[in-house]
């Protein structure tokens, strides 16, 4: 190399694959292993209270449907139908592959796989819940009419795939949008007077609590998966 010619610099190297086991915890961690606990707790404590209360609409409930029985129009029901339908039996699924797909098509395998098991966790816990349960929605429901009212499983899974895309992703418009469409799906749940307002907010509650602690874990088997790989030390 003579004594003008600059070094080429090479192109930066390229960020290790998603798919590979971590190196180091993520600094959030703990964080959102606390979040996923402090959520069940109080999933467990508004089951109880549900409960003692013979299953029958919390006070606040009867309020809330009042509220949304008030405010019903065509145009409001328009509106409540999207998220309802998108995240219905056939709807959840459908984003829930598609979304899946994306990351398997990017060679992001473990995002892939954290968002399939906390799907397929919540669904696993909530649907068989929500029968053994039997709460009876209310009279006036414009939606479904089988007693399987608590928790609300749209609430559920549309909080799940939420809170997953936003812990997986970071991005300050994920977690954005993802507020938006559970509180959008919360409200649409209750305006079609599908679910108390106690069900919506157990299935958030539910969403949260699953979302944090599958991710949690998919940390943790990383961590410990790269320990296992790593060259012993000299």
């Amino acid at each position: 190399m003579g004594e003008n010619e600059e070094p080429q610099v090479g192109p930066a190297p390229l960020a290790a694959p998603s798919d590979e086991p971590l190196a180091h915890p993520d600094p959030h961690r703990a964080t959102v292993l606390v979040v996923g606990v402090v959520a069940t707790v109080l999933f467990v404590m508004l089951r109880f209270a549900v409960a003692l209360g013979g299953h029958d609409p919390l006070a606040v409930d009867l309020w809330w449907d009042d509220v949304m029985l008030a405010g019903l129009t065509d145009v409001g029901l328009v509106i409540a139908w999207v998220p309802s339908v998108i995240g219905g039996v056939v709807g959840a699924p459908v984003v829930g592959i598609l979304i899946i797909a994306i990351f398997l098509w990017r060679r992001r395998r473990w995002e892939a796989a954290t968002l399939a098991v906390a799907i397929v966790t919540v669904t696993a816990i909530g649907a068989p819940m929500a029968a053994i349960i039997a709460r009876v929605r209310p009279a006036d429901s414009l939606a479904e009419s089988v007693a399987t009212s608590f928790p609300s499983g749209h609430t559920a899974v549309a909080t799940t795939i939420a809170v997953t895309l936003g812990l997986l992703l970071r991005r300050w418009y994920v977690w954005t949008l993802g507020a938006l469409w559970v509180a959008w799906m919360m409200w649409s749940r209750t305006y079609l007077h599908a679910h108390w307002a106690s069900d919506v907010l157990a299935g958030l509650l539910e969403g949260i609590a699953v979302a944090c602690l599958v991710w949690s874990a998919a940390q943790a088997y990383r961590i410990r998966r790269a320990r296992r790989s790593a060259p012993p030390a000299a």
